[in-house]
């Protein structure tokens, strides 16, 4: 959900963001964990137990990112920022309710709003890769998030690879989750549909490696993957 996002953001209308929350659980198989793992990997760079400022781009929705990294450290400030209106009201009753908002800098609009000259301790970019077309606006807001961290600061990179089609046997498994949880058949083909038509994921791990790199970001390590879904940690070069 980000730069250029006026597609993207738009996807995110407020009968999604209600959603949301249910959505994303079901969609990827183990989303708190993911979540919680982050903020162990953040914690694990910057050392625990310390204040940080944090960079939480794409932050609409459950807000769930900020919850886990606040709960684990109670040191950290945030800076979120989402282009969507309904996701960024959404994830701010999640903060009110988690009583978070006072650790909280909500911003609706861009990356590129946000001051270049106050950098950040650590960043995120969860669920947001993918729904950005094409890889100039993949790699234009990496380097914007490049740009306002500190040297060798850490970032959580998170969202699905590969192109869907290219992969029948994860696609039928996503499609057995939802069936799962309940959905008919026809809502399966509906979802799959959906999914097939709806997203722009980097192609291979190899793909977001190199929009990493060429970012301003060195080597990376995968720490959680579910189907179409990894999170990795990377860091800005020096």
């Amino acid at each position: 959900m980000n730069t250029p996002t006026v597609n993207a953001a738009e996807k995110f209308d407020r009968s999604r963001a209600d959603e949301y929350g249910r959505q994303s659980r079901i969609a990827l198989a183990g989303y708190d964990a993911c979540q919680d793992l982050a903020a162990c990997m953040l914690a694990a760079s910057l050392g625990p137990g310390g204040a940080a400022r944090v960079l939480v781009v794409g932050a609409g929705g459950t807000a769930q990112e900020i919850i886990a990294m606040a709960r684990l450290e109670p040191g950290w400030r945030f800076t979120a920022v989402d282009p969507s209106e309904p996701m960024l009201d959404a994830a701010r009753q999640q903060l009110q309710a988690n009583e978070l908002l006072d650790r909280v800098d909500l911003h609706l609009g861009q990356v590129e709003d946000l001051p270049a000259d106050q950098p950040y301790d650590a960043a995120t970019l969860i669920g947001v890769l993918h729904h950005l077309p094409g890889d100039a606006a993949k790699q234009q807001i990496l380097r914007a998030i490049q740009l306002r961290l500190k040297p060798g600061a850490p970032l959580v990179v998170a969202g699905n690879q590969y192109a869907y089609a290219s992969q029948p046997l994860l696609l039928a498994a996503w499609g057995q989750r939802w069936r799962q949880y309940g959905a008919s058949a026809d809502e399966v083909k509906a979802k799959l549909g959906k999914i097939l038509q709806g997203a722009d994921p980097p192609h291979s791990e190899a793909a977001v490696h190199k929009l990493m790199h060429e970012a301003g970001f060195g080597d990376a390590t995968r720490f959680f993957s579910s189907l179409f879904w990894s999170a990795w940690l990377t860091c800005k070069t020096l």
